[in-house]
């Protein structure tokens, strides 16, 4: 008997040293459970913080403690456990297949969101028996959770190597899309990406260039304010300062980011923070009344009944945001209202909110003031975050995901085999499911909800970029009502995305007018915008356009430059065609010069008459009748010759003006020349013997004057040929008007015609002088010199008044030259005769034309 109970005691204590299955950590947190073939897990915090505590570790430390009950995380938990019992009762959504969940507190604590993601991969019983072996696959296939996006990280990074996928229904940070570091996350939410780059569009659709900018101290603010600012500064807008807050933070820090607020210059903020920090901002800037500015909202906390108090009100009037659009969840008010407490394990989520809602105790105790629940309690006429079912944007992203889960599984239940996706056209084993496998169909669903939504997720588990846009207004009691103004569609065109509905936003303070929040005035058009040294890029000053530039926006950045043809207007804002300036008949020096050359040209006409008629007379005869005649014809196209020069120029005028200048000219100076050479030679031809006349006559005086005449044509015909005159517009020389010029061509080519008219004119000046002090009484040569002597003034003065005259006046100048000169010679050589023609006709004899002076006079 002794061994028998020796051998017993043996087996007894070597059973009990047998390891036994145990969870490692501390007191259960699950909130919700239920069986079912199929476990969707769920980490919501319904309460708003841990209560930070320091322990010594010298008896065990207990679970972590919570404080503030958050009702809305309560619907969101409510909602899900609506829609899986919704789709067990289908006969439609994956029939013969039973949903079950696993639903845990997190507290909004990164270690509890972690344990509790430990716990729903590996299970939550205390110990097994001794022979069971310890491990198991996971018991959960998909996590739906959580709320924020900090904890959303820890949670996909905890699963995330396990395959397990991870649905967020408020989780909005960008980085989550990162597939790199989150492979197995999604989310019914839009990415904070889109909602940043959507908000920088709004604030600038307003024309706010100047903010203030306000963050939550997260994964969430941080993020999504770092894409806001980007965004921002290509929309060019301009951050005066960027502040960050954290529920957490100490009082001081908080009113340093107030005192910000009251100092800036800015009018707009945009807050990229969560509901809570919004709340406890709210409240202090409530305190140092800090009021009057248009806020930005992000949708964590723009439809947030909590901010919107009595102190959010006043605070935040007028706000403006984006928010996830609103539905409606048919029978999930019921739903609500039916639950009941339950003091079975792992489903006593609900009795904190009763005991809180009703303010009575489910678990009285002899020493509690609080009176017990009687069980006859009803939520019929409690209208909080819990029952209240009007406002379920955040409530139906939960909806929308455990119908994302439901909807791969029912894909995966219904693959066929030989159709299926993995190796070989397998199936999933539908008895004994991997999450991996949940994942491929969930990366996969398509499906449309009973409201119309799509609902699909593209390659990094982002839904598409849809958001209401929501304006805080006053209803008749005072209470603020979160308006919805628009729509905001990323998949829509650029320029189309905003939908606007009818109703008009109310601003901050009430005010039915868009405030306005630059650091700059609006440059109007016609000026520019120039950046102050060491201030953003908003702050500015406006600078006029130059003469010749012009801007018709505003906020131009530069000043455009009109075209040549055309100058800016005095306000700078346009550009108007330059005035053409030609000198043309109708104004009053085209008229005098027109007058005078008319009048010249009927003067040496009525000359050559007078002439013609007393062309018998010996003053006639004596000086060279022919080659009279000829002048007075080539005076006369002088004089008509300086009509070219009026009017528009065109090729033909500018081709005819400067020829018929040059010709005309050197047919007239040849001229003077052979009566200048023929009084030279009449003098010598009556010295005794000598004979020199019979060298030039009358037949090499036309030669004469023929021969000298064609070298001028000849050199224009080469002008003509190679370089020719053509009209040029001058928009150099003025910058409000354009010149209407003909230009030379060739300025070597009219430098030989003047030049060529300037050698016969000195030619014939110099024998003229020679022949001044001839002895015969009407001696002619006194006269060319006079004339000669006018011509080569005026012509020697045309040159610097020709280069320095502008515009019209360079042409007014020439003509000038060409009367003065031509009536010079007219008068000169036959105003002298005319005289004595017609008023001393008695001394037209030719004794009195032939006489000669006594020889002391040579």
């Amino acid at each position: 008997m002794l061994l028998l109970a020796e051998v017993v005691l043996i087996a007894v204590f070597s059973r009990a040293e047998k390891p036994v299955c145990q969870q490692y950590g501390t007191q259960e947190l699950l909130q919700f459970s239920k069986e079912g073939d199929i476990i969707i897990g769920g980490i919501c915090s319904f309460h708003k913080n841990p209560i930070i505590v320091n322990p010594t570790f010298k008896v065990n430390p207990g679970h972590i403690q919570c404080e503030g009950l958050h009702p809305g995380e309560l619907q969101h938990a409510q909602a899900m456990i609506f829609a899986i019992e919704e789709i067990n009762n289908s006969s439609e959504m994956l029939p013969d297949v039973s949903l079950g969940y696993k639903i845990y507190e997190a507290c909004r604590s990164m270690p509890l969101s972690i344990k509790a993601s430990l716990d729903l991969m590996n299970g939550q019983e205390k110990g097994f028996i001794t022979d069971q072996p310890c491990n198991k696959s996971s018991s959960v296939h998909a996590i739906i959770g959580q709320s924020s996006s900090t904890l959303a990280i820890g949670i996909a990074a905890t699963v995330g190597p396990f395959h397990i996928p991870v649905v967020s229904h408020f989780a909005s940070c960008a980085c989550l899309s990162n597939r790199k570091d989150f492979p197995t996350f999604f989310r019914t939410i839009p990415s904070d990406y889109y909602q940043s780059r959507a908000m920088a569009k709004l604030v600038k659709h307003f024309g706010w260039t100047w903010v203030g900018a306000i963050r939550s101290d997260s994964d969430y603010g941080n993020s999504g304010m770092a894409t806001f600012v980007q965004a921002a500064q290509q929309e060019g807008i301009c951050i005066e300062y960027s502040e960050a807050i954290f529920r957490s933070n100490p009082r001081e820090k908080l009113l340093k980011v107030v005192d910000i607020v009251k100092k800036s210059t800015s009018r707009v903020i945009v807050s990229f923070t969560s509901s809570l920090d919004m709340e406890i901002l709210v409240k202090e800037l409530f305190i140092q009344n800090v009021t009057g500015f248009q806020w930005v909202g992000s949708e964590a906390w723009i439809t947030e009944s909590l901010v919107a108090s009595e102190e959010g009100t006043k605070v935040l009037s007028g706000a403006i945001g984006f928010a996830v659009p609103n539905a409606e969840i048919p029978g999930l008010k019921q739903f609500i209202l039916n639950t009941r407490p339950s003091n079975i394990s792992g489903n006593t989520g609900l009795n904190k909110f009763w005991e809180s809602f009703f303010s009575c105790s489910l678990t009285p105790h002899k020493d509690s003031t609080i009176e017990p629940c009687t069980g006859k309690e009803t939520l019929e006429g409690i209208n909080n975050q819990y029952t209240d079912v009007s406002e379920l944007r955040r409530t139906y992203n939960v909806y929308k995901a455990v119908y994302a889960i439901a909807h791969a599984l029912h894909s995966l239940f219904m693959c066929g085999n030989g159709q299926g996706p993995f190796h070989g056209n397998t199936c999933a084993n539908k008895h004994n499911i991997e999450p991996w496998q949940v994942l491929h169909y969930l990366a996969n669903v398509n499906f449309t909800t009973r409201n119309g939504e799509k609902i699909y997720f593209d390659k990094n588990g982002d839904p598409a970029a849809r958001y209401t846009l929501i304006n805080w207004q006053p209803n008749k009691k005072g209470i603020t009502i979160f308006q919805t103004i628009g729509l905001y569609d990323g998949s829509l065109p650029e320029g189309q995305q905003f939908i606007m509905n009818d109703i008009r936003p109310v601003w901050a303070g009430d005010q039915n007018k868009v405030p306005k929040s630059v650091c700059s005035e609006s440059c109007l058009p016609g000026t520019r915008k120039a950046i102050e040294k060491g201030k953003p890029v908003c702050c500015f000053v406006c600078i006029p356009c130059a003469e010749g530039e012009f801007s018709n926006t505003t906020d131009s950045v530069e000043c455009s430059q009109c075209h040549l043809e055309y100058r800016s207007n005095e306000q700078r804002t346009q550009c108007i065609l330059k005035n053409i300036e030609f000198l043309f008949f109708g104004e009053l020096m085209g008229i005098l010069l027109v007058t005078f050359s008319v009048l010249g040209s009927i003067l040496t006409i009525a000359i050559a008459v007078i002439f013609f008629r007393y062309r018998s007379t010996p003053i006639v005869r004596a000086n060279n009748s022919e080659l009279s005649f000829l002048l007075l014809f080539s005076l006369t196209l002088c004089f008509l010759c300086s009509l070219t020069f009026i009017g528009q120029p065109s090729d033909w005028s500018c081709m005819l003006r400067h020829t018929a200048f040059g010709i005309t000219f050197v047919l007239c100076i040849s001229c003077v020349l052979g009566k200048t050479i023929v009084v030279l030679m009449a003098f010598r031809a009556t010295l005794p013997g000598n004979n020199i006349m019979k060298w030039f006559g009358p037949k090499q005086q036309r030669l004469s004057v023929l021969f000298l005449t064609l070298i001028q044509i000849f050199i224009c015909v080469v002008w003509l040929a190679k370089s020719a005159p053509f009209p040029n517009k001058n928009m150099n020389y003025y910058r409000e008007k354009i010149i209407l010029e003909c230009d030379l061509g060739s300025t070597i080519a009219y430098c030989a015609v003047l030049g060529y008219i300037g050698f016969l004119a000195a030619t014939c000046f110099v024998l003229a002088f020679l022949a001044r002090n001839l002895p015969d009484n009407f001696n002619e040569a006194k006269f060319i010199t006079f004339s000669m002597l006018i011509f080569c003034a005026v012509w020697i003065t045309f040159i610097p008044a020709y280069i320095s005259s502008p515009g019209k006046f360079t042409v007014a100048v020439e003509i000038f030259a060409i009367l003065a000169s031509s009536f010079g010679l007219l008068f000169c050589i036959f105003m002298p005769k005319c005289y004595i023609i017609l008023l001393k006709p008695e001394e037209n004899t030719k004794r009195n034309v032939m006489g000669k002076i006594s020889s002391k006079s040579l």
